[in-house]
């Protein structure tokens, strides 16, 4: 791995864009820039309003690229939502090598070969995760490179999505004047973060509660077994909040995040707060007691109904390493012990262990990164001649992140598989 390459994420959610830029320093992490602006153009994770998420998007850039003076000209996209679909695939190719060694190219291609699935015309592939290579018969192999053998299979899951979805996706990040260098489905992305390799082993439910909706993904045997999405999120707590002490959204969210507690017994009668209210010119005084008792039976709502989603999905019996929680509104304090109390099994929450973005809202964008960067990793290549580009080069005025070249490589193939739909 190249020294000094950068990485950037793009999280496009409900309430936030956010944009982070790594720096990859000999294979570790560190998060440089951080840029976020308000989202007008998002409803439940899906882009409903093309000018207002640009506009969400050219802001997050802007003030990512001011922190750390550096020109942003791609990123890594998250995607998400119920349009998802996985389904199991499988692929077969005979090692093209004459010493019989497997190489890069024959893992790409067993790949290829496993996209070769009828899907319907109004769907696109947006990536194929692998669960396990076979080598001659062979089973369980991660990683069958530098392996002698005459026949490569590979079996693993095909991530597949509405092609208007990811359309959109492409076409707004467009035009800000960035590319798209990858996109991937965020479950993903974030359990690099929120998850480590024994509770994806032992299974475990990651939840990413954001404003608008929440994620679940489930894992088990080391794999993202299924995931959905509800339609509910810390949106509707701050909806509550405005209807219950009469006053405005925004002023709502303030006190959400500045007072919010989930849990009435954990609330203070001590912690006071004066609101205006619509329709009075005079300030009332509420406590936090009155605040988490708003507060309360939306989010036991919210972790009812992840319950009921987890059932829906097949998994009846208790998932052995139980829930993971991440996404911004976790972070409100009560939200742990009340998910322990609805959801009557383990649960934790997942922060990301960066310096500058220990919040669970970071968990998405950070993981983005991280996935981008094992990517590469598997593969043994750079950043450079892997995605052509994020190399900072030094100028007189700020550093850029170089734009690509044209030529082979993973981004020449995510050029050619965008240009199939758009």
């Amino acid at each position: 791995m190249v020294s000094n390459e950068l990485i950037v994420s793009l999280d496009i959610g409900t309430s936030k864009v956010r944009v982070m830029i790594g720096e990859i320093t000999n294979g570790s992490i560190n998060i440089i820039g951080v840029g976020q602006s308000h989202s007008e153009g998002i409803k439940k994770g899906v882009i409903v309003d093309i000018d207002q998420t640009v506009h969400a998007i050219r802001e997050a850039v802007d003030h990512a690229e001011r922190m750390v003076d550096v020109s942003i000209e791609e990123v890594y996209v998250g995607i998400t939502g119920n349009h998802i679909e996985l389904h199991e695939t499988q692929g077969v190719v005979a090692v093209s090598s004459e010493d019989r060694e497997i190489r890069e190219e024959d893992i790409q291609r067993v790949i290829q070969a496993a996209k070769v699935v009828a899907i319907p015309p109004d769907r696109e592939i947006i990536e194929v995760v692998p669960k396990e290579y076979i080598v001659d018969g062979q089973g369980g192999i991660k990683d069958p490179r530098g392996m002698i053998g005459v026949r490569l299979e590979m079996e693993g899951t095909i991530v597949t999505g509405l092609k208007t979805v990811v359309h959109n996706i492409v076409r707004c990040t467009q035009r800000t004047n960035l590319r798209v260098a990858g996109i991937f489905l965020q479950p993903l992305a974030a359990s690099t973060v929120a998850l480590s390799k024994d509770d994806k082993n032992m299974g475990v439910v990651l939840v990413d509660i954001g404003a608008g909706s929440t994620t679940i993904g489930v894992f088990e045997q080391g794999k993202l077994a299924a995931t959905t999405v509800i339609g509910i999120g810390g949106d509707h707590i701050t909806s509550d909040i405005s209807l219950g002490l009469r006053t405005h959204t925004d002023v709502a969210d303030r006190i959400k995040v500045k007072n919010g507690c989930a849990l009435i017994d954990e609330a203070s009668e001590d912690v006071k707060f004066k609101v205006n209210r619509i329709g009075s010119e005079v300030e009332k005084q509420f406590t936090q007691v009155d605040l988490a008792s708003i507060i309360e039976p939306r989010a036991a709502e919210i972790f009812q109904l992840v319950e009921q989603a987890v059932y829906k999905l097949g998994y009846r019996d208790e998932i052995a390493g139980g829930y993971v929680l991440t996404g911004g509104t976790v972070a409100m304090p009560g939200m742990l012990e009340l998910a322990k109390e609805e959801l009557d099994a383990p649960v934790r929450i997942a922060i990301p262990d960066y310096i500058g973005v220990r919040d669970p809202a970071y968990t998405t964008g950070v993981g983005l990164i991280q996935y981008a960067l094992q990517l590469m990793e598997r593969r043994s290549i750079s950043v450079t001649p892997s995605f052509k580009g994020n190399k900072v080069t030094k100028s007189s005025e700020k550093q850029t992140v170089s734009k690509p070249k044209e030529g082979g490589g993973l981004m020449e193939k995510m050029k050619n598989w965008f240009s199939e739909f758009i």
